[in-house]
């Protein structure tokens, strides 16, 4: 893979009609690497996480994902990453054990390898009591941290997070980025989405979208350095006012 890059992208294009979605992007990210891709609702983000995941396709463009062509690889592609969606990806009418078992199976997985995981992966959230429980009647904080496990329980190169966090309080917040850092730590890729600008501060690099482009991409102190600003809400701002 080009210079250890992980995810290359070369004018991508997405467009629905006359409508365009993704307008010409052109990024890497680096394995290993906390990536934030942020921009408003409808700056394009989602659209453009779909293709990277392998879930949509580009109109046009180059896209290569942990060394697959979205192309024509979507499907090795998908079962070399993980995903996490803004709209809550597990199953709130099977136990948690369950929700593991379930996607242990989709991810090819043995049936031994799938219970260590299960009570390592709830060891470490400190549920395996919870493990016979219905999903239902669990806390949505709970459910983000389990749905996160989830999509790393193969043991992905790359995990792609949209807008994880969204609608739970900040301590849950600050105890899910907790979990990012520990798989980052292992040297897993971290592709997240978020319209919490705090949150980008705990990127290494962060690109933001408006309008279906990409204003800014830099690390977070020098994106603040660019703008002459305190905070990246700021710098967010500047970019959605097209103010330099």
């Amino acid at each position: 893979m080009e210079e250890n890059n992980i995810i290359i992208v070369e004018n991508l294009f997405k467009k629905f009609g006359n409508f365009t979605a993704n307008n010409d992007l052109n990024f890497v990210v680096k394995s290993g690497e906390i990536f934030g891709f942020l921009g408003a609702n409808g700056a394009g983000k989602t659209t453009a996480i779909k293709i990277l995941s392998g879930l949509s396709k580009p109109t046009s463009g180059k896209v290569i994902v942990a060394g697959f062509d979205v192309n024509t690889q979507s499907n090795k592609l998908k079962q070399n990453i993980g995903y996490m969606s803004q709209r809550f990806s597990l199953y709130d009418d099977l136990t948690v054990k369950e929700n593991f078992r379930f996607y242990g199976g989709i991810y090819g997985m043995s049936a031994k390898n799938i219970r260590l995981k299960t009570e390592a992966l709830l060891k470490r959230l400190d549920m395996l009591n919870y493990k016979d429980m219905l999903l239902k009647k669990l806390p949505l904080g709970w459910k983000q941290k389990l749905a996160f496990s989830v999509a790393v329980m193969h043991d992905p190169a790359i995990v792609f997070l949209d807008e994880p966090t969204g609608g739970v309080d900040p301590i849950t917040r600050r105890q899910f980025w907790e979990l990012i850092y520990e798989k980052s730590s292992e040297g897993v890729t971290i592709f997240v989405t978020t319209h919490y600008m705090d949150e980008a501060e705990y990127c290494q690099r962060v690109s933001i979208m408006a309008e279906g482009k990409i204003e800014a991409l830099d690390t977070p102190s020098n994106l603040k350095k660019q703008f002459n600003v305190n905070t990246m809400d700021e710098v967010f701002v500047k970019i959605a006012r097209k103010v330099n």
